[in-house]
């Protein structure tokens, strides 16, 4: 089964009524068009996140669909079909079934998953670990290099940016590439599972990785994006194959005449032992930050936090900054770490452009494209009452 590859995810319908809102909501100015005719979308400054998408008052925008190629993955006796979900869908897919916004089905949704097919359910907090793990022990040795303990002179420069956002990074590799030695070399959550799965999993299967099927459910049309990158290929197929939007997944359960509402609460499968709640937080603004800066704290310090939280990193604002004292028992003594959270691409160039010109006060920078996070993702249900 081939993999159908497009870069070309957001699309304006003839259903466009030319009515310019979507032009006012785009972070890049990718979306043309005069007033009165019907838009387009510039493909190269396009970060596909789908903001135009859920803001159109009229249903105009889409995204690409890979829910048939996933039907026929299901369909194919000869493919193990495994999914992963993200924190962010749990809490929004309800809402597709008549229940309130914020409504956690997450024992539903894996039982829904299953009636779906799927030969393996798994969540993708186990993998935000991952992120997590990896982007906070980046952080340390960048800090080590910074205050020039040997041996790391060789890590990356301060500030580190996040790289879990696949909007983000396609906007940082499009208009700022200088920037790109200060980003994360960690993958996102999903693109770590991808790697995990058709490795580390499918040894412990016993099934080709050539047979597996990898399918995430995202809160993101930008994932779809993400997981077509050459790069993504660590088992020498593609990490993941088909990425479904929570809006897709809520079709797919009611198109197979499953009554979600009935099902009962059913646990996901195990990968490697259990998941933290740092990786629960993943989907709103500052919950990457929080959960990396909790994971440097522990491993500089020596000392476990226990309830202890990063409430400064927290909230709606656009750009929130917070100083954190990290003790580093290597050393001996305290490291204030200065830290910066940016939701929104249109805020980020100022940010950038300190960076890139040295008077930057910061030591690690989160941006996130969509307003809030994840939560507010291209891929999330359209409340259209509330237009």
């Amino acid at each position: 089964m081939s993999t159908v590859v497009t870069k070309e995810i957001i699309h304006v319908t003839d259903r466009c009524k030319s009515c310019d809102h979507c032009t006012s909501v785009c972070p890049t100015g990718a979306i043309k068009g005069r007033l009165g005719e019907k838009h387009y979308i510039d493909h190269k400054k396009c970060v596909n996140c789908g903001q135009c998408l859920i803001n159109c008052p009229f249903g105009a925008i889409v995204d690409m669909s890979m829910a048939e190629q996933v039907k026929k993955a299901l369909a194919d006796p000869s493919k193990v079909v495994v999914v992963q979900t993200a924190p962010a869908v749990r809490v929004a897919l309800g809402e597709e079934f008549g229940l309130e916004p914020g409504a956690n089905v997450k024992g539903k949704m894996f039982a829904a998953l299953r009636r779906l097919g799927f030969d393996k359910v798994y969540d993708t907090e186990f993998a935000a670990d991952l992120t997590i793990m990896e982007e906070g022990t980046e952080l340390i040795h960048r800090i080590f290099a910074h205050v020039g303990v040997p041996g790391y002179e060789k890590s990356g420069p301060l500030p580190q940016f996040t790289s879990c956002c696949p909007a983000w990074i396609k906007y940082a590799e499009d208009r700022y590439p200088k920037i790109l030695p200060h980003i994360s070399s960690a993958k996102s959550p999903q693109q770590m599972f991808g790697a995990v799965a058709k490795t580390y999993a499918a040894q412990k299967l016993n099934v080709n990785p050539a047979d597996m099927y990898v399918v995430s459910i995202m809160p993101c049309t930008a994932k779809k994006y993400e997981c077509q990158r050459e790069e993504m290929i660590a088992s020498g197929f593609q990490d993941v194959d088909a990425v479904l939007t929570t809006r897709e997944l809520a079709q797919m359960i009611k198109d197979a005449g499953i009554n979600f509402l009935s099902l009962p609460d059913e646990k996901a499968d195990r990968l490697i032992g259990s998941s933290t709640g740092a990786a629960t937080i993943f989907g709103v603004t500052g919950g990457v930050m929080e959960a990396a800066l909790r994971t440097a704290y522990e491993i500089l310090s020596g000392q476990s936090l226990g309830n202890v939280e990063f409430k400064t990193v927290r909230g709606r604002k656009p750009i929130r900054e917070a100083t954190v004292n990290i003790p580093i028992k290597e050393l001996g003594k305290t490291v204030p770490v200065n830290v910066c959270i940016v939701s929104g691409l249109k805020y980020v160039n100022e940010v950038i452009e300190d960076v890139l010109a040295g008077r930057s006060k910061y030591h690690f920078i989160e941006v996130m494209n969509c307003p809030g996070g994840c939560i507010n993702g291209g891929g999330q249900p359209i409340r259209r009452d509330t237009y």
